[in-house]
């Protein structure tokens, strides 16, 4: 009765290796490709960070003078046709800028010597790029001493969305057909689809530095072009 029974689990084994290995043979042959596709906008949009910075030995009087200067950009963003909607805090901080350190033999304290240093930043949108050159002639005038960066981008992406998907399917076909035709298979059907986008905001870097009487003429501002870039990766059965 042993001997039967090792024998059964042995054909019973072998049984479920050839199946497996007949399994996998079965296996479907497939091809994976990806494409890409880009669209390149004009962008109809612009984000400016701008700050006012103040110093002062006296912490109340710092604040009061970076108040009334942050103020009077806001009041000036405004007058120049900025929507309150699209003038937004950032950051308030304040800060010491410590000059130098003293011994106090009577107390026997270090004292720090300094002025107090105060930010106020605020994030403005700007929807006519037209206007952007004299929009930051206003800041600077108004007393905007710290303008850090500007974004481009395109306020309506979907169109172009679709267009650049439609460019990367067709270029994973491309591709897929050709490589198909030099390995002598046939292409059979789609199994999978993947993407993913990538939509970066084109950038113009503009240095902070001391508040003074705006220029006469707009700043020359090139919004150039912004990019939508997508890429999918498409996997075909192979006949």
């Amino acid at each position: 009765m042993h001997s039967k029974l090792s024998i059964f689990v042995f054909i019973l084994v072998l049984a479920l290796a050839l199946a497996g290995c007949g399994t996998a043979a079965a296996q479907p042959r497939t091809l994976n490709v990806s494409g890409n596709g880009t669209v390149y906008l004009t962008p109809d949009i612009a984000y400016i960070t701008i700050g006012v910075h103040t110093e002062d030995p006296d912490l109340a009087a710092g604040v009061s003078k970076n108040n009334t200067q942050a103020q009077a950009l806001v009041d000036a963003l405004k007058k120049v046709g900025i929507a309150a909607k699209d003038i937004q805090t950032s950051n308030f901080s304040v800060y010491t800028n410590t000059n130098g350190q003293t011994f106090d033999k009577t107390t026997g304290q270090v004292l720090t010597s300094g002025d107090y240093s105060v930010d106020n930043t605020v994030n403005v949108t700007v929807r006519d790029l037209s206007r952007l050159g004299s929009v930051l002639n206003t800041a600077v005038g108004a007393g905007a001493n710290n303008i850090n960066s500007i974004n481009f981008d395109v306020s309506d992406k979907t169109a172009a969305m679709q267009q650049a998907r439609q460019k990367a399917m067709a270029n994973a076909a491309s591709l897929a057909s050709e490589l198909a035709k030099t390995a002598g298979v046939q292409l059979g059907e789609i199994q999978a689809i993947t993407y993913s986008d990538n939509s970066p905001l084109s950038y113009y870097g503009m240095g902070g530095g001391g508040a003074s009487a705006a220029p006469n003429a707009s700043v020359p501002i090139q919004p150039g072009q912004t990019q939508i870039a997508v890429t999918v990766s498409v996997t075909y059965a192979l006949k």
